[in-house]
């Protein structure tokens, strides 16, 4: 078993990388190389705007390209409990922009030809218990009269023709959902980007942001770069330079394994419906096939930070996890074992805007590859003048009581979430 990242791993490397120091000026500095920034820069250098990528290591080489290669439709709540909150219309309008995310993936997968396995799968939600298949029901009843038409509550009884598992009760489909190859994508965005004239410099970590009377100064190593804008696009990946940040994102780990190719007729018998699938439990999972027949399978197995102690660790749990509901692959060879970090609001919605002349997007608590994607185009004309392109823009953010910067709770919201899922 490699501690690794099967998407990083069996990516092509990014040959257009930006040599020597960055310059003195730019219209914009984007701050990370991942989904957000990569396709803000993307965005701007379309317009002709002189765009400047800053990435402390790899292009996708955190959250990026260390998830689950879900790209998924549907908000993290149960959306007829938001309309207390926001309204009707403002939840279809959340609602929405994640249905627009999956489309804005895809739509750059043809526009720029980027070939990474793109697919409309459709997501499988599973109830985990039998009190959570009739929750199910009745969310796709909402959904369907007010949101998503596009959807569909399937009987225990039907899951037989999408997994080859029985410790389900019923799901939740939504038809609009996809998977891809998250380590190819990332690098073909990053590769158009920089044919479009966006500089990308990496391994070059931001150490300070300023203004200097109507421009910003961004300081990464000897470089100190004047700019008209400055987008902030680190997710759980957010240093100390930028402590207001931290205190609203809390790092959430999550853990990942990826099996051997197996046959075809065992890749049919656990999936047949070969669709991205999540389940029900606050600690629970989430797999999916590859193109070349491997089970990714992943959850929050420990709150813990990855390291690579971590992440074997985690591995260990998540693969008898694996075999507990596919007794199918006790024979299976484990290839691939890592962990990433969740940027997680206290709320899990996204948050993005200005602060003291730094735009942001993050806090995408799980639902990143779509909502980063988006997020990095609309802020891209945020930047440009158009503040309604951000969907997230007047949410409140308070910081997280207690936290600092360093998520010493997650031992504590683990044991809290752990009793959740016995009892509820």
């Amino acid at each position: 078993m490699k501690l690794a990242s099967y998407w990083l791993e069996t990516a092509p490397a990014f040959a257009g990388g930006a040599q020597g120091e960055p310059p003195s000026r730019a219209d914009v500095v984007v701050i990370g190389g991942g989904f957000t920034g990569l396709s803000a820069a993307l965005a701007l250098a379309k317009t002709g705007a002189d765009v400047v990528v800053l990435e402390a290591a790899g292009v996708v080489s955190a959250a990026s390209g260390r998830n689950g290669g879900h790209c998924n439709n549907g908000l993290a709540h149960d959306a007829s409990a938001l309309v207390d909150r926001f309204g009707l219309e403002r939840t279809r309008a959340l609602y929405r922009a994640f249905d627009d995310g999956v489309e804005r993936v895809a739509a750059i997968v043809g526009e720029e030809g980027i070939d990474c396995d793109f697919r409309r799968s459709g997501k499988l939600k599973l109830a985990a218990k039998p009190g959570h298949a009739g929750g199910l029901e009745r969310l796709q009843a909402f959904l369907a009269r007010e949101i998503d038409p596009d959807t569909a509550f399937l009987m225990r009884s039907d899951l037989e023709a999408e997994i080859g598992s029985r410790v389900y009760h019923g799901g939740l489909l939504y038809r609009r959902s996809a998977m891809l190859h998250v380590g190819r994508f990332g690098v073909g965005l990053a590769e158009a980007a920089s044919r479009r004239g966006a500089r990308i410099y990496e391994n070059t970590p931001v150490s300070q942001v300023r203004r200097d009377g109507a421009r910003m100064i961004v300081e990464a190593g000897k470089a100190r770069i004047s700019c008209g804008a400055v987008l902030l696009a680190t997710g759980a990946q957010t240093t100390r330079p930028f402590d207001y940040f931290r205190r609203r994102i809390v790092q959430v780990g999550s853990f990942i394994v990826a099996t051997a190719p197996l046959s075809d007729a065992l890749a049919r018998e656990i999936a047949p419906g070969n669709r991205t699938f999540v389940t029900t439990k606050h600690i629970g999972n989430y797999f999916r096939l590859t193109a070349d027949n491997r089970l990714v399978f992943g959850g929050r197995a420990r709150f813990a930070i990855s390291n690579p102690t971590s992440d074997a660790s985690s591995g260990v749990i998540l693969e008898r996890a694996m075999r507990a509901i596919f007794p199918q692959l006790r024979d299976t060879r484990i290839d691939y074992c890592w962990g990433g970090l969740l940027d997680m609001t206290a709320d899990r919605l996204p948050r993005a805007g200005e602060r003291e002349g730094i735009h942001f997007a993050m806090g995408y608590s799980g639902h990143g590859v779509q909502m980063s994607v988006y997020m990095g185009e609309a802020m891209a004309r945020v930047m440009a003048g158009d503040p309604a392109a951000n969907p997230w823009r007047d949410l409140a953010w308070p910081a997280v009581p207690g936290h600092l910067g360093k998520p010493w709770f997650l031992p504590l919201v683990g044991a809290w979430y752990r009793m959740r899922d016995l009892y509820e």
